[in-house]
């Protein structure tokens, strides 16, 4: 069973920016309106053909699928869709012209497509739904901005996740709210995180769904990997604190194991 998990927010509320610390080896980040991310970084449009690479740009439904259902084969365990009001909104403004509620409908099941095929995909691999929230004239009712009416009142669409986040600005910092208001459609399962509000971080955020999960076993791969250091030379401390760094990231964890091993074996 994969993970997925909904972000709303208003934009510049650091939705986007929550990926500056992900590693992009690690990540496909489909973009349904290519733009620049709002930070320094390494990250490089996918190549299909050298499957190097990490971002992809598309708003079509079907290409959508086909990535998600791929992201395991091409060796990602993250999945990143921004923003994902764009996916409905570009195909809104391509049909604009058309007359009649069929577009609507289009566009409805497009979405549940994409989130359907989301849940349905491989086991541990993380999926990221970025969209913006839509807000009454009162402040009492924040939800997933859509397009039309059958996503709202047929489907609703937080109801097909187990993790919603908002993002909000507060006193100049950037965090998502991992509590419900209230007035938001905000939640998160008990015990996953302490604090209502968390910093914007979606590698700590990670981190903290894989812990939760028990997602490539974080505790007995640092165990091994902490009893396989007590049996080699380390007396700069580059081998523990690399360790350290990678304790819950599995994939990077089980690389230094490997090493390791080589180590040991005077590979």
């Amino acid at each position: 069973m994969s993970i997925p998990v909904l972000i709303i927010g208003k934009s510049g509320t650091g939705k986007s920016t929550s990926l500056r610390n992900l590693d992009p080896d690690d990540c496909i980040l489909i973009q349904a309106l290519k733009k620049p991310l709002p930070f320094k970084n390494k990250w490089k449009p996918w190549d299909g053909e050298k499957k190097s690479g990490s971002v992809f740009v598309s708003d079509k439904a079907k290409t959508i699928i086909a990535c998600i259902k791929k992201a395991k084969e091409n060796k990602k365990s993250i999945v990143i869709i921004d923003d994902f009001q764009y996916q409905m909104g570009n195909q809104f403004m391509r049909k604009a012209n058309e007359k009649g509620y069929q577009k609507f409908t289009d566009i409805a099941k497009d979405a549940w497509d994409i989130v359907q095929a989301v849940i349905e995909s491989d086991d541990d691999l993380r999926v990221y739904i970025l969209g913006h929230s839509y807000e009454d004239d009162l402040g009492e009712n924040i939800r997933m901005k859509t397009i039309g009416k059958m996503l709202d009142d047929k489907i609703t669409m937080e109801g097909m996740f187990s993790i919603v986040f908002r993002s909000i600005l507060n006193d100049g910092e950037y965090f998502f709210r991992t509590k419900n208001s209230g007035c938001d459609t905000v939640k998160t399962p008990m015990g996953m995180f302490k604090k209502e509000e968390i910093p914007n971080d979606l590698a700590e955020i990670d981190a903290a769904i894989c812990s939760y999960y028990e997602i490539g076993d974080n505790s007995k791969m640092y165990e091994k990997a902490m009893q396989l250091h007590s049996m080699v030379d380390d007396e700069d401390g580059i081998i523990l604190k690399t360790i350290e760094k990678f304790k819950n990231n599995p994939k990077k964890l089980k690389t230094v194991i490997n090493k390791i091993n080589n180590i040991i074996n005077g590979d």
